[in-house]
């Protein structure tokens, strides 16, 4: 590693550890020339851009702050922390990056999207799905709430079925 105060290329690593939940290791080095210590961070970089195709057909670069931004205002003043926001929007970043590898239909983005708002709060999902679906008319937005009203309240896991039989 090249010091960044003398620009001398040998160094001591002093200390490694990993950050950000082990995707990025941080090393402590010391410059065997000037003795001045920095730090330097490994990341992975992806193999591959991501491309989301458009409706229109056109396509651009996968970027998780468009993900972000769209959550972030289906939620809007709702009681919903940003470290679940955050967390939701990793979710599908990761969960795209693990089944494509160079385009996702956009279309595809904004259901992933949806289902993991859908069990975390149900204004925020119809507010995106509002959008996402360009429900334009009160019965196109009535069909989705009978629908959302018909699936189970709980989330993926299905805890709640298992507390009903419990309690008898």
């Amino acid at each position: 590693m090249i010091c960044p105060y003398c620009a001398h290329n040998q160094d001591k690593v002093i200390d490694s550890r990993s950050t950000e939940g082990g995707a990025v290791i941080r090393r402590r080095r010391h410059c065997l020339k000037c003795e001045k210590r920095f730090t330097t961070y490994e990341r992975v970089e992806p193999a591959g851009r991501l491309m989301v195709v458009k409706r229109d057909g056109s396509r651009v670069p996968f970027s998780p702050e468009n993900i972000m931004r769209g959550v972030s205002n289906a939620c809007g003043k709702r009681p919903i922390s940003e470290d679940i926001k955050q967390a939701l929007a990793t979710a599908v970043e990761e969960e795209l990056h693990a089944e494509f590898e160079r385009e996702v239909p956009s279309q595809l983005v904004g259901e992933r999207v949806m289902a993991k708002l859908r069990n975390v709060d149900k204004i925020a999902y119809i507010r995106f799905a509002t959008e996402h679906l360009q429900l334009s008319t009160l019965e196109d937005i009535q069909r989705e709430l009978d629908d959302l009203s018909s699936r189970p309240t709980t989330g993926p896991d299905q805890q709640g079925l298992f507390a009903a039989r419990n309690a008898k």
